[in-house]
């Protein structure tokens, strides 16, 4: 999966970069678009679409029998049990092609969502007194049959950034936490180092937006479907996840973060499919 990620990020980034020029409010909204066109055609030719057809002349009919008939309650009765069996059958007709669609739609949300969603950390003066709470929180966690070794975890950090809190260590759950600040623009790699030499590192921006940017990096395919800018750790490694509390990115006038990015891209994909469902005479 992680092979795949560096080619998807590739075409998104010689797809993305000439929109952001124009705003990554823009660039957002015309990828959103273009994906719900391009999975309207998709679903017209994974779906059958004479049965979509069918069912739904079918469920009309039933109704305007219900409608005739009202005095009628034997009729009445089977006409709304036919209704609800069509029912069931048109929803079996149109969830079955999304299916082989949720793949492209995880794959494209991911993608936007690290481009979108956050924004590089704070950057604080040098000599600024930093509150807990207003850094950025570095979360560790081991595999569960190496979780003792967090007691000798490390953590390097890079030119331009400082801790603010301890090293909290919790060896019987393999979890560690340290709070963080930047004190100068940074795009360099936080390093976590374990006492055998083992060791991982997580990306970490600060100050200047310079590409995509994700808060974790974990383990497995779901982590690699949700996290593309960054590799998984490899099976064997004895890091299963690692996170940085990243602030949510704002796009002009939408919705804040990862959950507004979802919102919009819904929103959009949704409304270009509905544009252009009569000229591309698809049945839903």
């Amino acid at each position: 999966m992680n092979s795949l990620n560096h080619v998807f990020s590739r075409l998104f980034d010689l797809f993305l970069t000439p929109l952001e020029s124009i705003g990554r409010p823009f660039a957002l909204v015309l990828t959103s678009a273009v994906f719900g066109v391009i999975a309207l055609v998709v679903f017209k030719h994974v779906s059958a679409q004479k049965r979509i057809r069918a069912t739904k002349n079918r469920i009309k009919g039933h109704l305007i029998e219900i409608r005739i008939y009202q005095d009628d309650l034997a009729i009445v009765g089977k006409a709304i049990g036919k209704v609800l069996l069509r029912n069931l059958q048109y929803l079996a007709l149109n969830l079955a092609p999304f299916l082989p669609l949720s793949i492209p739609f995880a794959i494209v949300l991911a993608q936007l969502v690290v481009r979108y969603g956050y924004a590089p950390a704070a950057v604080h003066g040098a000599t600024e007194a930093i509150l807990p709470g207003r850094g950025a929180m570095i979360e560790v966690e081991l595999a569960r049959d190496r979780a003792a070794e967090v007691a000798d975890l490390r953590i390097e950090l890079p030119p331009g950034v400082r801790a603010i809190s301890p090293l909290v260590r919790v060896p019987s759950e393999g979890r560690a936490f340290q709070e963080v600040a930047a004190i100068a623009p940074c795009a360099s790699p936080v390093r976590f180092v374990l006492a055998g030499g083992e060791q991982a590192e997580k990306g970490f921006t600060a100050g200047a937006w310079t590409g995509p940017l994700q808060p974790e990096r974990g383990t497995g395919f779901f982590s690699a479907l949700l996290w593309p800018a960054e590799d998984t750790f490899a099976s064997d490694s004895p890091f299963r996840r690692i996170r940085i509390e990243f602030p949510e990115d704002e796009l002009a006038w939408f919705p804040s973060g990862p959950g507004g990015v979802l919102i919009v891209f819904l929103v959009v994909s949704m409304a270009a499919g509905l544009l252009v469902m009569k000229p591309l005479k698809v049945q839903i």
